[in-house]
């Protein structure tokens, strides 16, 4: 007996109802909401997280972030893309002190720095590529172990301007 064919002799109707009953069978999983154990306002084991940042100072890429016990964090942040014969990327990290932390969020001083390239192998057109920042950051978590952070940082680039701009991240923890 083929299996294939009987479900392709069923109606349409038939297989959504039975897709319908599936679904609805199925108990939702429920994903940890908070940070782990914490001492006060600190958190009391290391956590690790994925993702991705976006900023001016500390790398715009793929992220890994790394809570230690206490109120400490800091994070790497790196990406490169290469387009014909123009290559582009940018490395950069964050040291993290905590404020204030509760389970779903916390605000933070952050210290940050990175480097830019964009031009041909060994040509960088950055007029400042390296920087510095310092700042303040808040995280918020969006449900479940997936935390949304946004920074404001007062940066220095390597040409000597001085600018108040923004950073922001999503990771995925794991505890």
């Amino acid at each position: 007996m083929d299996p294939h064919g009987i479900v392709r002799s069923l109606p349409s109707g038939v297989l959504l109802a039975v897709l319908a009953l599936i679904l609805l069978q199925t108990s939702p999983a429920v994903a940890q909401a908070t940070l782990p154990a914490h001492v006060g306002d600190q958190i009391g084991q290391h956590v690790f997280g994925i993702g991705i940042a976006a900023g001016p100072v500390s790398g715009i890429g793929l992220s890994f972030r790394h809570h230690l016990p206490g109120r400490f964090s800091y994070q790497v942040t790196g990406g490169i893309i290469k387009v014909d014969d123009k290559l582009s990327y940018a490395i950069g990290g964050e040291a993290q002190f905590d404020f204030t932390r509760r389970p779903s969020e916390r605000f933070f001083l952050v210290l940050a720095a990175g480097y830019y390239h964009s031009g041909k192998s060994g040509d960088n057109e950055l007029a400042g590529p390296g920087r510095v920042g310092l700042g303040v950051g808040g995280e918020l978590s969006l449900g479940g172990p997936v935390h949304a952070s946004g920074e404001v940082l007062f940066s220095y680039f390597s040409d000597g301007n001085v600018l108040p701009l923004p950073q922001i991240g999503i990771h995925y923890y794991f505890y």
